[in-house]
């Protein structure tokens, strides 16, 4: 026998035995007992990857049993899903199709492995239209199944798992969808083992150093903390034992991916972060019906023995979280000083914390409770098909607007009634409106908060009880986006205020119809530019709102204006929409390149600047800066600095229409720049700054605003400089100044 055979046979037998160990675990659950077809899909499987790798060298159908396991031992779930786990790559990276899956295993088994196939790859592409599109796809399979996402999860944790095979690029890739993806969604579906490792494994490929100093530092301190775990728990087993119920307690600690983002947010060392310990009771209550009343005995006995803090008894038992999350928990002060969070949870309630909304099936029979949680968990998915149902046009704020509803902190709030509702922390009065029915949020004027009034942007706390105010002559605002911190809210306030601007547009455009048709003036893409230019708005759309809206009367001047001989601001003549010459054309193509060139590098003088380009007004580039163009919808290219915000959503969601773009440096004309420095207030120290800007290096202030309290002084000071280098000689001079400790660009 070769080394070939015997490496084919070790493989085999290493493959059987995988599978063998699936169905030892999957046979030990409650779960029928439907060991034919798992073997059949785990058969078909293996037949269908014969031959291929995955990047580790082992065999493929190594990842699908991995697969498959998780979803059974991790997740809890049942021979559907562990057939679809061991399918799940088959249509994607075979030729069987999805039609042959259901000749052979049915429909639903075929469904869910359809719902994987089209959510396979990255969520993310290089455009965020195709991470909004991917994105859809993966929440309207959700939404029609949740085993599709819980498989999928599934998925992504093993490749996290195994990550280390990947270069580092690929790393870093999933490594970021995963911490902004899945791991939100794990804690939203309630698997909160699976979205700790989810954080940790992502924290260890993104920042591998941080994370081997956390963990190197967590091990030196084990045994302290165990020491003082025995000594906290001693008294709690005699208590305990008292009550004559089945229970174990055990130690938490802390997750370093936990660890780090506290010390990130509170800027404080390792050292300083004082619950790396938290105590966790699981005990079995004789009845279902006596687990919330056994909860509190426990809580009883316990403060007999320690102190409680007042401020930080959670009961997620009366009241569970949107994700099914139940358990009581408390803060106690141990012999040595030390808060020591206390969780106490039935068993079937650890069961649901660590497995999620999976576990419920477990307790199906005779359960009264699960009820609530599940239906918590259609209540999210109704959201999430509304938001489905009128989706963002941009895509970035679409997918802003979902991942709102990934992060689910809450609080309970009251209606006037007494019903309890679930909000996300951070909820205004306005949130509430709109989670109470889009006409109450759409017209709502403020609220009676704990019987007070209170405005439209009040923040909400645990506990409020609220009456919201309505009015019918109040209608949304973009202003009103800035107040709404939930999905739903930004949602239902972008789908009015879009159908009314569709509304006001339309109306506009009527009312100039008319107005040219009256003064005998041809409507074309000149004579719409030249009112733009007229009235100071950047677009046609802009212009038919603001005459909709009366802010823009038309009148003897307009028509002057447009009688004139067509003396058409420069460049603009270049994107007429009637006829142009063959010199224009080739003048127009020469300007943006042939079907919007991205290779085209646009050279931005100061002449080109000021007659032919505009400059956008959020971020104010200036010579030097790096920049790049944009073509708009109507055809003006608009010059932006590289990391502006808005250039960041263009960049990733209309590529097509990105050119280079570069400075001539040539400083012969001025522009606008804000400065905003920060320091101790000191007698003259206004004086020098001024000296410096002025005296020093001979710039022009065009404005200055100063703001003192409490001894310390901001500023910002508007100039025209001539290109970033000025804008810097200035920063590092006023930097230089005794008590000014902070001087940046705006």
């Amino acid at each position: 026998m070769n080394t070939t055979q015997i490496n084919v046979e070790q493989e085999e037998k290493m493959v059987n035995d995988e599978f063998q160990s699936l169905l030892d675990a999957y046979l030990s659950t409650k779960h029928r007992k439907r060991v034919d077809i798992i073997t059949k899909a785990f058969n078909f499987a293996k037949h269908a990857h014969k031959g291929v790798r995955r990047l580790s060298g082992e065999p493929y159908i190594m990842h699908p049993i991995a697969v498959a396991k998780i979803v059974c031992c991790e997740i809890g779930l049942g021979s559907t899903s562990i057939c679809s786990a061991l399918l799940h790559d088959v249509v994607e990276d075979t030729e069987y199709t999805v039609e042959d899956i259901e000749n052979m295993f049915g429909p639903k088994i075929a469904q869910i492995v359809d719902g994987l196939t089209k959510i396979s790859g990255g969520i993310f592409g290089e455009h965020a239209s195709a991470q909004a599109e991917n994105f859809k796809k993966l929440l309207l399979t959700m939404s029609d199944d949740i085993r599709v996402i819980l498989i999928k999860i599934a998925d992504r944790l093993h490749n996290m798992r195994t990550l280390g095979s990947q270069a580092v690029n690929k790393q870093y890739k999933i490594a970021g969808e995963t911490l902004y993806l899945y791991a939100p969604l794990a804690n939203r579906l309630g698997l909160n083992t699976i979205k700790t490792e989810l954080e940790d494994l992502s924290f260890k490929f993104e920042h591998p150093e941080e994370y081997q100093a956390i963990s190197q530092k967590l091990a030196a301190t084990q045994e302290e903390r165990d020491i003082l775990f025995d000594d906290f728990a001693a008294p709690i087993r005699a208590e305990l034992d008292s009550l004559g119920i089945s229970y174990e307690i055990k130690q938490r600690v802390k997750s370093p991916y936990s660890i780090w983002r506290k010390m990130q947010t509170k800027h404080i060392p390792f050292e300083e972060i004082y619950d790396i310990l938290a105590v966790r009771i699981i005990f079995e209550p004789e009845e279902i019906d006596t687990e919330l009343n056994d909860c509190f005995n426990i809580y009883v006995k316990l403060s007999k023995i320690y102190t409680s803090h007042p401020d930080r008894t959670r009961d997620w038992v009366s009241h569970p979280k949107a994700n099914g999350y139940q358990a009581l928990h408390v803060t106690l002060m141990s012999k040595q000083g030390e808060w020591i969070e206390v969780q106490i949870r039935s068993r079937r309630m650890d069961d649901i914390a660590e497995k999620g909304f999976a576990a419920h099936w477990k307790y199906k029979d005779g359960e009264k409770t699960e009820n609530a949680s599940e239906m918590e968990l259609d209540k999210w998915l109704a959201t999430i098909k509304e938001i489905l149902d009128d989706p963002q046009p941009d895509a970035m704020d679409f997918l802003d607007t979902i991942k709102l509803n990934l992060f689910a902190s809450e609080i309970f709030v009251f209606t006037p009634k007494g019903e309890l509702r679930t909000m996300p922390a951070g909820s205004t009065t306005l949130d509430f409106a709109f989670s109470i029915h889009t006409f109450v949020g759409s017209h709502c004027i403020g609220a009676k908060v704990n019987h007070k009034l209170v405005p439209i942007n009040h923040k909400l706390n645990s506990g409020d009880q609220v009456e919201i105010l309505t009015s019918k002559s109040v209608r949304p605002t973009r202003e009103w986006l800035n107040i709404a911190t939930t999905a739903k809210a930004t949602t239902k306030i972008l789908s009015i205020l879009r159908k009314e601007e569709r509304e006001a547009r339309k109306k506009g455009e009527e009312i100039l119809d008319e107005f040219f048709q009256k003064n005998d003036i041809v409507k074309d893409t000149l004579a719409i530019d030249k009112l733009c230019s007229v009235h100071g708005v950047a677009k046609s759309d802009a212009l038919y709102v603001a005459i909709a809206e009366g802010k823009i009367l038309l009148g003897r001047e307009d028509i002057d204006a447009l009688k004139e001989k067509a003396e058409v601001i420069g460049w603009k003549k270049l994107f007429s929409f009637g006829k142009k010459t063959k010199k224009q054309h080739k003048k127009a193509k020469e300007t943006v390149g042939p079907d919007f060139d991205k290779k085209k590098l646009l050279s931005l003088t100061e002449d080109s600047v000021q007659n032919k380009y505009i400059l956008c007004d959020y971020c104010k580039p200036i010579p030097g800066d790096t920049v790049m163009g944009y073509i708009d919808d109507d055809r003006h290219i608009v010059i932006h600095k590289l990391q502006c915000p808005t250039a960041e959503r263009l960049k990733a969601n209309r590529g097509n229409r990105v050119l280079g773009a570069k400075w001539e440096m040539n400083r012969t004309m001025l522009f606008p720049v804000s400065i905003y420095v920060k320091g101790f207030d000191k007698l003259g120290l206004l004086h020098k700054m001024t000296e410096v800007i002025s005296h020093l290096h001979g710039v022009n202030i065009r404005k200055l605003e100063v703001e003192c309290d409490d001894g310390i002084f901001e500023c910002t000071i508007q100039m025209f400089v001539h290109d970033t280098k000025e804008v810097d000689e200035i920063i590092n001079s006023l930097r230089e100044i005794p008590d000014v400790k902070e001087a940046t660009r705006i």
